[in-house]
């Protein structure tokens, strides 16, 4: 199978996914194998929630839309034009995250695209969504079929590894696969830096950085840099439309107990009755919760993210920053901005 045969079937992946989106559920007419493939992927997109109480239908339609309009064949050659890949596969063994709909799917292309085979070993909670979309493909492009595998016991006869994991989890990988070609994944994630220059809608688009997928993402927003006196008022006036949030069971178990460590600890906090803001050095925050730090000095502060890189994903901010993306944009990164800034295809292209 050529490459411009596997642009041509996730172009038809594409297709079939843009049917799933939050503003509707809608069969098209022309999509390839709808008849075998629609309704099965509508039933399970109802019953992620029983799997994964964090996958909300919500969620999913999300990460299907953004997926759907990512996977066009204009999209896909230019992504692929800077690259050379041998007719010669090699079987990649990918570990895969859960953190959030569909996390291990750019993984999962960017080893077939390269013409490589797949081995993936799932998290438990996200299992169901990326096996179905491999039967899709191989229904729709036969040569497919002995391509991609998927295993719960322990990886053999592979040539190269791709894990994501925690920084916990890393030491394991490197263990284990460090004698194999591989890249290897730890804790990121993504920061905003705010001036108090940002406009009413950069706000509103700053919350859904920080809000989409619950904030479990290595994308969104976990901390923001903000300038001494800055206007918390006006940030927490322009999130409030995701309000809702705290009605949603788990994220309402999560807000209570880090409010009440916080309060135990005598932290003082700022909050809105869904998100709490708290003043600390690190990057990672607690689901409901927003770290906060000032900064005094903006070219000091783009050295101490230069320095602390390999802890941050993207930066948010209208600034000229490396690795900066736009107000709203954190979860719809382009087929070339990769995890942890590692080449993924480059990597592909060498083993």
């Amino acid at each position: 199978m050529n490459l411009g045969k596997r642009i041509t079937a996730f172009d038809t992946l594409g297709k079939f996914l843009s049917q799933f989106s939050r503003s509707a559920i809608e069969r098209k007419e022309g999509i390839p194998e709808n008849d075998l493939f629609f309704d099965v992927f509508n039933m399970k997109i109802k019953r992620a929630k029983e799997y994964n109480g964090w996958f909300t239908e919500d969620n999913i339609l999300y990460a299907f839309k953004s997926w759907s309009e990512i996977l066009k064949k204009e999209n896909l050659e230019k992504w692929v034009s800077n690259y050379s890949f041998k007719e010669d596969p090699k079987t990649v063994a990918v570990i895969m995250a859960g953190n959030i709909p569909l996390v291990g799917f750019h993984d999962f292309l960017s080893v077939l695209i390269s013409g490589n085979r797949i081995k993936a070993k799932q998290s438990s909670n996200d299992k169901h969504f990326i096996p179905l979309i491999a039967k899709y493909l191989e229904k729709i492009e036969p040569a497919f079929k002995g391509m991609i595998s998927f295993t719960e016991n322990k990886l053999e006869d592979f040539d190269a590894v791709i894990a994501t994991g925690s920084n916990n989890t890393a030491r394991y990988f490197e263990y284990y696969f460090g004698k194999y070609p591989n890249i290897i994944r730890r804790n990121r994630n993504a920061v905003a830096i705010l001036t108090g220059d940002e406009n009413d809608e950069d706000l509103k688009k700053l919350g859904e950085d920080i809000f989409l997928y619950f904030g479990l993402g290595c994308r969104s927003v976990a901390k923001i840099f903000v300038p001494k006196a800055y206007d918390f008022d006006r940030l927490f006036k322009n999130i409030y439309s995701y309000k809702d949030l705290i009605e949603y069971k788990k994220y309402e178990n999560n807000y209570d107990y880090n409010k009440a460590v916080y309060l135990m600890s005598r932290f003082k906090l700022l909050e809105n009755g869904f998100l709490m803001l708290k003043e600390d050095p690190s990057y990672s925050s607690p689901i409901a919760t927003l770290f906060y730090e000032y900064y005094d000095d903006i070219e000091a502060l783009k050295l101490k993210l230069q320095m602390e890189r390999d802890q941050i994903q993207c930066v948010v901010s209208k600034l000229d920053l490396d690795n900066k993306v736009d107000f709203g944009k954190t979860q719809k990164p382009e087929l070339w901005e990769y995890a942890d800034g590692v080449d993924t295809l480059e990597f592909l292209q060498k083993i």
